[in-house]
Protein backbone atom coordinates (compact mmCIF):
# COMPACT_ATOMS: atom_id res chain seq x y z
CA UNK A 1 0.00 0.00 0.00
CA UNK A 2 1.15 3.29 -0.79
CA UNK A 3 2.78 5.16 2.28
CA UNK A 4 2.26 8.71 0.82
CA UNK A 5 -1.52 10.47 2.26
CA UNK A 6 -2.99 11.93 -0.16
CA UNK A 7 -4.95 15.15 0.18
CA UNK A 8 -7.01 17.23 -2.21
CA UNK A 9 -6.64 21.14 -2.45
CA UNK A 10 -10.48 21.39 -3.26
CA UNK A 11 -11.42 19.48 0.29
CA UNK A 12 -12.77 21.11 3.53
CA UNK A 13 -9.73 22.30 5.83
CA UNK A 14 -6.76 21.94 2.93
CA UNK A 15 -5.04 24.85 4.06
CA UNK A 16 -4.73 23.16 7.68
CA UNK A 17 -4.02 19.76 6.68
CA UNK A 18 -1.10 21.77 4.35
CA UNK A 19 -0.13 23.49 7.49
CA UNK A 20 0.29 20.50 9.16
CA UNK A 21 2.60 19.08 6.43
CA UNK A 22 4.39 22.61 6.39
CA UNK A 23 5.45 21.52 10.32
CA UNK A 24 6.12 18.25 9.81
CA UNK A 25 10.08 18.14 10.48
CA UNK A 26 11.56 18.41 13.44
CA UNK A 27 11.92 21.59 15.49
CA UNK A 28 14.90 22.75 18.22
CA UNK A 29 15.35 20.69 20.87
CA UNK A 30 16.13 22.52 24.73
CA UNK A 31 17.38 19.35 26.23
CA UNK A 32 19.84 18.94 22.74
CA UNK A 33 21.09 22.41 22.95
CA UNK A 34 21.75 21.98 26.59
CA UNK A 35 24.28 19.44 25.61
CA UNK A 36 25.44 20.48 22.67
CA UNK A 37 26.44 23.94 24.81
CA UNK A 38 27.75 21.98 27.63
CA UNK A 39 30.25 20.09 24.59
CA UNK A 40 30.93 23.44 23.08
CA UNK A 41 31.79 25.50 26.67
CA UNK A 42 34.18 22.48 27.60
CA UNK A 43 36.22 22.61 24.35
CA UNK A 44 36.73 26.36 24.55
CA UNK A 45 37.81 26.12 28.40
CA UNK A 46 40.26 22.50 28.13
CA UNK A 47 41.29 22.89 23.76
CA UNK A 48 42.46 19.83 22.41
CA UNK A 49 42.02 17.51 25.57
CA UNK A 50 38.28 17.74 25.50
CA UNK A 51 38.27 17.67 21.60
CA UNK A 52 40.06 14.21 21.69
CA UNK A 53 38.21 13.09 24.87
CA UNK A 54 35.05 13.99 22.37
CA UNK A 55 35.79 12.50 19.22
CA UNK A 56 37.44 9.00 21.33
CA UNK A 57 33.83 8.85 22.80
CA UNK A 58 31.35 9.42 20.29
CA UNK A 59 33.49 8.16 16.64
CA UNK A 60 34.96 5.03 18.78
CA UNK A 61 37.94 6.31 18.06
CA UNK A 62 41.59 6.14 20.47
CA UNK A 63 43.27 8.94 19.11
CA UNK A 64 46.18 10.56 20.94
CA UNK A 65 47.20 14.04 20.96
CA UNK A 66 49.44 15.04 17.97
CA UNK A 67 46.80 12.48 15.69
CA UNK A 68 44.10 14.91 15.20
CA UNK A 69 44.60 16.07 11.93
CA UNK A 70 44.99 13.70 8.49
CA UNK A 71 49.06 13.68 7.42
CA UNK A 72 48.94 15.08 3.85
CA UNK A 73 50.87 11.35 2.36
CA UNK A 74 47.17 9.98 3.94
CA UNK A 75 45.40 12.10 1.75
CA UNK A 76 47.61 11.47 -1.68
CA UNK A 77 47.21 7.82 -0.92
CA UNK A 78 43.73 8.01 -0.25
CA UNK A 79 43.16 9.60 -3.64
CA UNK A 80 45.36 7.14 -5.37
CA UNK A 81 43.36 4.38 -3.58
CA UNK A 82 39.58 5.30 -5.16
CA UNK A 83 37.88 3.30 -8.16
CA UNK A 84 39.05 4.75 -11.39
CA UNK A 85 35.45 5.85 -12.15
CA UNK A 86 34.36 7.60 -8.93
CA UNK A 87 37.65 9.55 -9.55
CA UNK A 88 37.13 10.51 -13.05
CA UNK A 89 33.13 11.82 -11.49
CA UNK A 90 34.84 13.70 -8.97
CA UNK A 91 37.18 15.50 -11.31
CA UNK A 92 34.50 15.90 -13.88
CA UNK A 93 31.61 17.63 -11.63
CA UNK A 94 34.52 19.92 -9.87
CA UNK A 95 35.36 21.07 -13.36
CA UNK A 96 31.80 22.11 -13.71
CA UNK A 97 31.04 22.81 -10.02
CA UNK A 98 34.23 25.58 -10.48
CA UNK A 99 33.17 26.27 -13.70
CA UNK A 100 29.42 28.10 -12.47
CA UNK A 101 30.77 29.49 -9.26
CA UNK A 102 33.11 31.34 -10.73
CA UNK A 103 30.50 33.35 -12.70
CA UNK A 104 29.36 34.60 -9.34
CA UNK A 105 32.56 36.31 -7.87
CA UNK A 106 31.53 39.86 -7.40
CA UNK A 107 34.45 42.76 -7.71
CA UNK A 108 35.05 45.83 -6.37
CA UNK A 109 33.53 49.26 -7.81
CA UNK A 110 33.11 52.80 -7.42
CA UNK A 111 31.63 55.66 -8.63
CA UNK A 112 31.95 59.52 -8.24
CA UNK A 113 28.60 61.48 -7.96
CA UNK A 114 29.89 64.33 -9.27
CA UNK A 115 29.62 66.59 -6.12
CA UNK A 116 33.43 65.75 -5.14
CA UNK A 117 32.44 62.78 -3.45
CA UNK A 118 34.02 59.29 -4.20
CA UNK A 119 31.41 55.89 -3.19
CA UNK A 120 32.31 52.28 -3.38
CA UNK A 121 32.42 48.66 -1.91
CA UNK A 122 35.63 47.14 -1.57
CA UNK A 123 34.85 43.15 -1.67
CA UNK A 124 37.39 41.09 0.55
CA UNK A 125 37.76 37.21 0.61
CA UNK A 126 37.39 35.74 4.00
CA UNK A 127 40.71 34.64 5.82
CA UNK A 128 39.92 31.02 7.17
CA UNK A 129 37.42 28.94 6.88
CA UNK A 130 35.93 25.87 8.29
CA UNK A 131 34.36 23.08 6.03
CA UNK A 132 32.40 20.36 8.18
CA UNK A 133 32.24 16.96 5.84
CA UNK A 134 29.54 14.29 7.24
CA UNK A 135 32.20 11.14 7.07
CA UNK A 136 30.31 8.42 9.39
CA UNK A 137 27.65 6.01 8.38
CA UNK A 138 26.52 9.10 6.08
CA UNK A 139 29.99 10.32 3.85
CA UNK A 140 29.57 12.66 0.97
CA UNK A 141 32.32 13.21 -1.20
CA UNK A 142 30.19 15.63 -2.66
CA UNK A 143 30.14 18.07 0.03
CA UNK A 144 33.67 18.74 -0.33
CA UNK A 145 33.47 19.79 -3.76
CA UNK A 146 29.75 21.93 -2.76
CA UNK A 147 32.08 23.97 0.05
CA UNK A 148 35.30 23.77 -0.98
CA UNK A 149 35.23 25.18 -4.46
CA UNK A 150 33.05 28.08 -3.60
CA UNK A 151 35.31 29.33 -1.04
CA UNK A 152 38.39 29.16 -3.19
CA UNK A 153 36.89 30.59 -6.18
CA UNK A 154 36.28 33.51 -3.50
CA UNK A 155 40.17 33.54 -2.74
CA UNK A 156 39.66 32.58 0.56
CA UNK A 157 43.08 31.94 2.58
CA UNK A 158 43.01 28.90 4.53
CA UNK A 159 40.18 25.76 4.42
CA UNK A 160 39.99 23.92 7.10
CA UNK A 161 38.09 20.50 6.76
CA UNK A 162 36.70 18.42 9.32
CA UNK A 163 35.51 14.69 8.80
CA UNK A 164 34.31 12.85 11.68
CA UNK A 165 36.88 8.93 11.30
CA UNK A 166 34.24 6.19 12.82
CA UNK A 167 36.41 3.62 14.78
CA UNK A 168 39.23 5.45 13.89
CA UNK A 169 39.03 5.35 9.77
CA UNK A 170 37.87 8.13 7.57
CA UNK A 171 36.24 7.92 4.48
CA UNK A 172 38.51 7.31 2.21
CA UNK A 173 36.05 8.94 -0.72
CA UNK A 174 35.59 11.67 1.62
CA UNK A 175 39.36 12.08 1.66
CA UNK A 176 40.01 11.42 -1.73
CA UNK A 177 37.81 14.51 -2.88
CA UNK A 178 39.71 16.78 -0.41
CA UNK A 179 42.92 15.73 -1.67
CA UNK A 180 41.22 16.87 -5.74
CA UNK A 181 39.65 19.81 -4.24
CA UNK A 182 43.38 21.04 -2.93
CA UNK A 183 42.46 21.30 1.05
CA UNK A 184 45.69 21.25 2.86
CA UNK A 185 44.20 20.70 6.60
CA UNK A 186 42.13 18.11 7.25
CA UNK A 187 41.32 16.94 10.56
CA UNK A 188 39.68 13.75 11.57
CA UNK A 189 37.02 15.07 13.96
CA UNK A 190 33.14 15.85 13.70
CA UNK A 191 30.08 16.60 15.75
CA UNK A 192 29.28 19.32 17.73
CA UNK A 193 33.06 19.51 19.20
CA UNK A 194 34.67 19.86 15.62
CA UNK A 195 32.54 23.14 15.24
CA UNK A 196 33.29 23.96 18.92
CA UNK A 197 36.88 23.80 17.53
CA UNK A 198 36.30 25.91 14.39
CA UNK A 199 34.58 28.26 16.64
CA UNK A 200 37.45 28.71 18.82
CA UNK A 201 40.26 27.12 18.39
CA UNK A 202 42.70 24.83 19.99
CA UNK A 203 46.37 24.39 20.53
CA UNK A 204 46.03 21.71 17.10
CA UNK A 205 42.88 23.34 15.33
CA UNK A 206 43.30 26.95 14.32
CA UNK A 207 39.56 29.09 15.03
CA UNK A 208 38.19 30.20 11.35
CA UNK A 209 35.91 33.17 10.72
CA UNK A 210 32.93 31.18 9.20
CA UNK A 211 31.85 27.70 9.08
CA UNK A 212 30.06 25.96 6.16
CA UNK A 213 28.59 22.68 5.34
CA UNK A 214 26.10 20.18 6.80
CA UNK A 215 25.74 17.63 9.60
CA UNK A 216 23.18 16.03 12.06
CA UNK A 217 21.37 17.70 14.63
CA UNK A 218 24.42 18.20 17.01
CA UNK A 219 26.15 19.54 14.31
CA UNK A 220 23.19 21.56 13.35
CA UNK A 221 22.72 23.28 16.87
CA UNK A 222 26.32 23.57 17.36
CA UNK A 223 26.73 25.91 14.52
CA UNK A 224 23.64 27.45 15.59
CA UNK A 225 24.90 28.30 19.02
CA UNK A 226 28.06 29.93 18.15
CA UNK A 227 26.81 32.10 15.41
CA UNK A 228 28.13 35.61 16.71
CA UNK A 229 31.71 34.11 17.27
CA UNK A 230 31.96 32.85 14.03
CA UNK A 231 29.91 33.06 10.26
CA UNK A 232 27.60 30.15 9.36
CA UNK A 233 26.28 29.49 5.93
CA UNK A 234 22.51 27.93 7.42
CA UNK A 235 20.80 25.87 9.68
CA UNK A 236 20.30 22.81 7.70
CA UNK A 237 17.28 20.97 8.22
CA UNK A 238 15.82 17.91 6.71
CA UNK A 239 16.19 17.66 3.21
CA UNK A 240 13.14 18.02 0.58
CA UNK A 241 11.46 18.06 -2.74
CA UNK A 242 8.51 19.26 -4.49
CA UNK A 243 7.54 18.07 -7.93
CA UNK A 244 5.15 19.26 -9.96
CA UNK A 245 3.43 17.52 -12.38
CA UNK A 246 1.08 17.85 -15.20
CA UNK A 247 1.43 14.23 -15.92
CA UNK A 248 3.32 14.33 -18.92
CA UNK A 249 6.85 12.87 -17.33
CA UNK A 250 6.68 9.00 -16.53
CA UNK A 251 5.00 8.14 -13.64
CA UNK A 252 8.06 5.80 -12.66
CA UNK A 253 10.72 9.08 -12.68
CA UNK A 254 8.81 11.03 -10.27
CA UNK A 255 8.16 8.35 -8.18
CA UNK A 256 12.02 7.61 -8.19
CA UNK A 257 12.79 11.55 -7.52
CA UNK A 258 10.80 11.45 -4.73
CA UNK A 259 12.62 8.49 -3.25
CA UNK A 260 15.50 10.32 -3.99
CA UNK A 261 15.00 12.73 -1.27
CA UNK A 262 13.05 10.42 1.22
CA UNK A 263 16.26 7.73 1.11
CA UNK A 264 18.15 10.53 2.95
CA UNK A 265 16.65 9.69 6.53
CA UNK A 266 13.41 9.65 7.70
CA UNK A 267 12.54 13.18 8.40
CA UNK A 268 13.24 14.14 4.85
CA UNK A 269 10.70 15.34 3.03
CA UNK A 270 9.05 14.69 -0.30
CA UNK A 271 5.93 16.36 -1.78
CA UNK A 272 4.11 15.55 -5.42
CA UNK A 273 1.90 18.29 -6.56
CA UNK A 274 -0.34 17.17 -9.41
CA UNK A 275 -3.14 18.40 -11.58
CA UNK A 276 -3.77 14.96 -12.97
CA UNK A 277 -6.02 12.75 -10.72
CA UNK A 278 -5.35 9.92 -13.38
CA UNK A 279 -1.57 10.14 -13.23
CA UNK A 280 -1.56 10.35 -9.22
CA UNK A 281 -2.87 7.17 -9.32
CA UNK A 282 -0.23 5.48 -11.85
CA UNK A 283 2.41 7.69 -9.36
CA UNK A 284 0.95 5.84 -6.73
CA UNK A 285 1.21 2.81 -8.60
CA UNK A 286 4.93 3.26 -9.09
CA UNK A 287 5.94 3.52 -5.39
CA UNK A 288 3.97 0.74 -5.00
CA UNK A 289 5.89 -1.65 -7.50
CA UNK A 290 9.17 0.33 -6.85
CA UNK A 291 9.76 0.50 -3.69
CA UNK A 292 10.19 -2.72 -2.37
CA UNK A 293 13.28 -2.78 -4.88
CA UNK A 294 15.20 -0.32 -2.82
CA UNK A 295 18.11 -0.64 -0.99
CA UNK A 296 16.67 1.94 1.26
CA UNK A 297 12.82 0.56 1.41
CA UNK A 298 12.62 0.82 5.05
CA UNK A 299 14.22 4.63 5.18
CA UNK A 300 11.93 5.93 2.49
CA UNK A 301 8.56 4.00 3.67
CA UNK A 302 9.07 5.97 6.88
CA UNK A 303 10.08 9.26 5.22
CA UNK A 304 7.15 9.06 2.76
CA UNK A 305 4.30 7.72 5.20
CA UNK A 306 5.96 10.65 7.54
CA UNK A 307 6.55 13.94 5.89
CA UNK A 308 5.73 12.96 2.00
CA UNK A 309 2.21 13.45 0.64
CA UNK A 310 0.72 13.41 -3.14
CA UNK A 311 -1.26 16.58 -2.85
CA UNK A 312 -4.25 17.08 -5.78
CA UNK A 313 -3.79 20.84 -7.38
CA UNK A 314 -6.69 22.11 -9.71
CA UNK A 315 -4.18 23.28 -11.69
CA UNK A 316 -0.57 24.97 -12.36
CA UNK A 317 -1.79 28.12 -11.33
CA UNK A 318 -2.30 26.66 -7.93
CA UNK A 319 0.59 24.78 -8.00
CA UNK A 320 2.82 27.75 -8.37
CA UNK A 321 1.05 29.53 -5.16
CA UNK A 322 1.30 26.36 -2.77
CA UNK A 323 5.00 25.98 -4.02
CA UNK A 324 5.47 29.70 -2.73
CA UNK A 325 4.20 28.95 0.21
CA UNK A 326 5.99 25.78 0.54
CA UNK A 327 9.16 27.59 -0.49
CA UNK A 328 10.73 24.17 -0.52
CA UNK A 329 15.05 23.45 -0.96
CA UNK A 330 14.43 21.37 -4.20
CA UNK A 331 11.75 22.23 -6.57
CA UNK A 332 11.22 20.12 -9.77
CA UNK A 333 8.65 21.45 -12.42
CA UNK A 334 7.83 18.28 -14.55
CA UNK A 335 5.91 19.81 -16.99
CA UNK A 336 5.35 20.12 -20.72
CA UNK A 337 6.33 24.06 -20.13
CA UNK A 338 8.05 24.64 -17.11
CA UNK A 339 9.76 28.12 -18.03
CA UNK A 340 5.99 29.37 -18.65
CA UNK A 341 5.75 29.17 -14.90
CA UNK A 342 9.54 29.59 -13.80
CA UNK A 343 8.91 33.41 -13.33
CA UNK A 344 6.04 33.22 -11.35
CA UNK A 345 8.50 31.06 -8.45
CA UNK A 346 9.45 33.09 -5.69
CA UNK A 347 10.44 30.68 -3.01
CA UNK A 348 12.57 27.89 -3.89
CA UNK A 349 16.26 26.80 -3.48
CA UNK A 350 17.00 24.95 -6.75
CA UNK A 351 14.81 25.03 -9.49
CA UNK A 352 14.46 22.38 -11.97
CA UNK A 353 13.22 22.44 -15.57
CA UNK A 354 11.50 20.08 -17.34
CA UNK A 355 11.69 16.28 -17.08
CA UNK A 356 15.21 15.77 -18.52
CA UNK A 357 16.51 18.03 -15.30
CA UNK A 358 16.22 15.54 -12.38
CA UNK A 359 16.94 16.89 -8.87
CA UNK A 360 19.89 14.29 -8.56
CA UNK A 361 22.14 15.79 -11.16
CA UNK A 362 22.15 19.35 -8.89
CA UNK A 363 23.00 16.58 -6.01
CA UNK A 364 26.44 16.38 -7.95
CA UNK A 365 27.48 17.40 -11.04
CA UNK A 366 25.41 19.99 -12.72
CA UNK A 367 27.22 22.92 -11.30
CA UNK A 368 24.80 24.85 -9.11
CA UNK A 369 25.39 24.39 -5.48
CA UNK A 370 23.73 21.86 -3.36
CA UNK A 371 23.97 23.55 -0.24
CA UNK A 372 20.42 24.83 -0.10
CA UNK A 373 17.85 26.96 2.30
CA UNK A 374 15.58 24.59 3.70
CA UNK A 375 12.50 24.86 6.33
CA UNK A 376 10.79 27.64 4.04
CA UNK A 377 14.15 29.98 4.66
CA UNK A 378 13.93 29.84 0.43
CA UNK A 379 11.57 32.79 1.75
CA UNK A 380 14.42 34.62 2.95
CA UNK A 381 17.54 32.37 1.90
CA UNK A 382 19.87 31.59 -1.17
CA UNK A 383 22.20 28.72 -1.87
CA UNK A 384 26.17 28.78 -1.15
CA UNK A 385 27.85 30.61 -3.29
CA UNK A 386 31.00 32.15 -3.52
CA UNK A 387 29.21 35.44 -1.68
CA UNK A 388 29.13 33.55 0.70
CA UNK A 389 32.85 33.69 1.13
CA UNK A 390 33.55 37.69 0.35
CA UNK A 391 33.12 40.17 2.37
CA UNK A 392 31.82 43.97 1.86
CA UNK A 393 32.64 46.80 2.93
CA UNK A 394 31.99 50.41 2.01
CA UNK A 395 33.94 53.09 0.41
CA UNK A 396 33.84 56.14 0.85
CA UNK A 397 36.29 59.48 0.06
CA UNK A 398 35.52 63.47 -0.26
CA UNK A 399 37.19 66.44 -1.68
CA UNK A 400 36.66 69.54 1.03
CA UNK A 401 33.58 71.18 -1.17
CA UNK A 402 32.09 67.30 -1.33
CA UNK A 403 31.96 66.87 2.45
CA UNK A 404 31.03 70.69 3.23
CA UNK A 405 27.83 69.73 0.78
CA UNK A 406 27.15 66.28 3.16
CA UNK A 407 27.78 67.65 6.26
CA UNK A 408 24.75 70.07 6.24
CA UNK A 409 22.71 67.45 5.80
CA UNK A 410 24.36 64.98 8.22
CA UNK A 411 24.70 68.12 10.64
CA UNK A 412 20.41 68.20 10.51
CA UNK A 413 20.08 64.98 10.98
CA UNK A 414 21.99 64.49 13.93
CA UNK A 415 20.47 67.13 15.51
CA UNK A 416 17.11 65.94 14.93
CA UNK A 417 18.39 62.74 16.85
CA UNK A 418 20.08 64.81 19.65
CA UNK A 419 23.87 63.80 19.07
CA UNK A 420 25.58 66.83 18.85
CA UNK A 421 28.64 65.10 18.90
CA UNK A 422 27.88 63.98 15.73
CA UNK A 423 26.36 67.30 14.47
CA UNK A 424 29.83 69.03 15.73
CA UNK A 425 32.23 66.42 13.80
CA UNK A 426 29.62 66.75 10.33
CA UNK A 427 30.04 70.89 10.67
CA UNK A 428 33.43 71.29 11.25
CA UNK A 429 33.92 70.52 8.04
CA UNK A 430 31.38 72.92 6.64
CA UNK A 431 34.32 75.66 7.88
CA UNK A 432 37.54 75.31 5.27
CA UNK A 433 40.35 75.44 6.67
Amino acid sequence: MTPMRTIDSRAEGFGAELDRLLGASPGQDAELDRSVAAILADVRARGDAALIEYTNRFDRNNLAAGELEVPAERLAAAAGSIDRGLREALEQAARRIRRYHQRQRQESWSYDDGEGVELGQKMTPLDRVGVYVPGGRAAYPSSVLMNVIPAQVAGVGEIIMVSPAMDGQPNPAVLAAAQLADVRRVFSIGGAQAIAALAFGTETVPAVDKIVGPGNRYVAAAKRLVFGVVGIDMIAGPSEVVVVSDGTTPAEWIALDLFAQAEHDEDARAILLCTDAEFAEKVKAAIDRLLPEMDRAQTIRASLSGNGAIVRVRDLDEAVAIVNRMAPEHLELAVADPRALLERVRNAGAIFLGCHAAEVLGDYCAGPNHVLPTGRSARFSSPLGVYDFQKRSSVIACTAGGAAKLAGTASVLARAEGLTAHAQSAECRMRRN
